[in-house]
């Protein structure tokens, strides 16, 4: 008999019982559990299960509402997700006038590194339309001079691609409120400086005059808070005190932030990062179950 894969993904406060609660609800189904991976963050269990329906002895409806009625019973989420239908996220990239980050993502997503369809590309300039019409991504712009207006347009375009996930591509203008409610923790930004630190503008600046001899760049979600939001990678890059400009900090710097950038983005893809108690934490994810299935 065909297996038929899929992943039941928990998440809840920790408790005594939880992986007996689910995995004798599986069983006693006809559910066979082929792996399992779970921990226990900041009093939060996150757990995945991959496991087959082969032999599943009652309707696929049944089965998810009684893992949700379990799940209920002691306040945990549960989502069950199916190998056949899984779907590539819809991207919608950000960007002002720096093109680094977006040649990057681009060229990341060309050889499938990057595993979501790059659905649009809005800005609040046309400089870099032409790099997104090369990649036969549609581009759109409005100014930003009234922020409200092009607030409203922006949220109405991410609406009406159906974005999953927002990629701020170095795009220079802080994200309102409304935008962050709609889609949060799904819009990640790439910030040059090893966040706290020097937070706002000019930070490479910042860090040069300093006198800082490591600096980096640090992609984190997006909240209401400026450059607050919980953090997913960060990397870093030396400075030559006496030797690098001014210039040379900033050139090291886009080329690094380019790469932390799409290497969250296909983090973010890949349902490796959840976020609890404010603080991002990598999980197996259906990825790393479902992929070798391919």
């Amino acid at each position: 008999m065909a297996s038929i894969k899929a992943v039941v993904s928990v998440m809840g406060k920790d408790q005594k019982g939880v992986v007996a609660k689910f995995a004798t609800y599986l069983a006693e189904h006809g559910v066979n559990i082929e792996d399992i991976q779970q921990q226990v963050v900041h009093g939060s269990f996150l757990m995945d299960m991959l496991v087959d329906l082969a032999e599943l002895s009652i309707s696929l409806d049944e089965m998810i509402t009684g893992l949700l009625g379990v799940g209920k019973s002691i306040e945990m989420d549960v989502r069950v997700t199916l190998h056949s239908q899984r779907r590539r996220k819809r991207v919608a990239l950000l960007v002002s006038k720096e093109p680094h980050c977006l040649e990057k993502l681009i060229e990341n997503h060309k050889s499938n590194q990057i595993r979501g369809d790059f659905v649009c590309v809005l800005s609040n300039h046309e400089m870099l339309k032409p790099i997104a019409q090369a990649a036969g991504i549609p581009f759109e712009f409005m100014p930003s001079d009234n922020k409200a207006a092009h607030m409203a347009w922006l949220l109405e375009r991410l609406n009406r691609y159906q974005a999953d996930l927002v990629v701020l591509a170095r795009y220079m203008q802080i994200v309102d409120g409304k935008v962050v409610e709609a889609y949060r923790h799904r819009i990640i930004n790439i910030h040059p400086s090893l966040l706290p630190h020097f937070p706002g503008a000019a930070p490479y600046k910042q860090a040069w005059e300093s006198g800082m001899r490591v600096t980096g760049c640090t992609a984190h979600f997006v909240t209401e808070s400026l450059d607050e939001g919980p953090i997913i990678l960060q990397d870093v890059f030396h400075i030559e005190v006496g030797k690098d400009t001014a210039e040379d900090v900033k050139r090291k710097g886009l080329e690094l932030e380019s790469k932390v950038l799409s290497t969250a983005c296909q983090m973010f893809l890949d349902e490796k990062l959840v976020v609890v108690d404010g603080k991002v934490v990598f999980r197996p994810g259906i990825s790393a179950f479902l992929d070798h299935e391919e």
